[in-house]
């Protein structure tokens, strides 16, 4: 009875237990997914904001705003570009491991703009722009290096995978295609030591020319065979007999 009671006591421990941590898990999953929409409703936002000042703000605050924004685009689309692409191709991980290299430096030089913005010297912000300029250049085209080779390789292996479906679809077509007449049947050749039947037209060798088949009496020869014979009379035929076999029968005559 005791050991059934411990036994059912550690059960509903780990029940409980189980029902902590997946709370737990639930509830981090949920913190994570809120700051994750927060975070991306402040980019947004921050997005719109320099989008605006960049058009709308000439002079230093303009040109600040607009590196700003060139940068963080460039660098956000060659990361959804390698995250996506190292799904499929795992050789794309050794350029995300470069990516967050270059993203390090990226965001050194966000912070650096973000700060000359509040800054009231105009005109000693205005001598650093170049360099800033130069800097933003720099990382910008190294992200849009790695984008665009990770997009023409992705793009290579499509075409060649789509060249490979082409020639498997016309091998299988051609196949479909594929039929033979049937061959004719060869005629029977007849068995030794069996008589065939000459053919039509066919003039018959000399050796054969007197030969009688089987069956058949060849005629005597008679006295005086070589006097002319009469041709032979042959009986009246019968009209009462049918000729034919699809004919009917005579009708025999009666008599009185």
């Amino acid at each position: 009875m005791a050991t059934a009671i411990t036994i059912m006591a550690l059960l509903l421990l780990a029940f409980v237990a189980l029902g902590v941590y997946a709370t737990v898990r639930v509830a981090r999953a949920a913190a994570r997914g809120v700051d994750r929409t927060i975070d991306q409703a402040k980019r947004t936002v921050e997005d719109t904001a320099l989008r605006a000042r960049s058009y709308g703000q000439g002079g230093v605050a303009g040109e600040l705003a607009q590196l700003r924004l060139s940068l963080r685009t460039s660098m956000r689309a060659t990361q959804a570009a390698l995250e996506h692409g190292a799904v499929e191709d795992a050789s794309l991980r050794e350029s995300l491991d470069l990516f967050k290299r270059l993203s390090t430096h990226g965001r050194e030089l966000d912070e650096d703009l973000k700060r000359l913005e509040r800054e009231p010297d105009r005109a000693g912000v205005a001598a650093q722009l170049p360099g800033l300029r130069e800097r933003t250049e720099q990382i910008t085209k190294s992200a849009e290096s790695l984008r665009w080779a990770a997009r023409d390789r992705a793009r290579k292996f499509a075409d060649d995978d789509l060249a490979s479906l082409s020639a498997e679809i016309d091998m299988e077509a051609g196949a479909l295609r594929h039929w033979s007449d049937p061959e004719p049947e060869a005629e029977p050749v007849p068995a030794s030591g069996t008589a065939s039947w000459p053919k039509a037209g066919a003039a018959a060798p000399e050796a054969e020319q007197g030969q009688t088949w089987p069956g058949e009496a060849e005629p005597a020869a008679e006295p005086g065979a070589d006097e002319p014979q009469q041709p032979r009379q042959l009986p009246a035929s019968d009209p009462r007999r049918t000729a034919y076999p699809w004919e009917k029968s005579a009708r025999p005559e009666t008599t009185n």
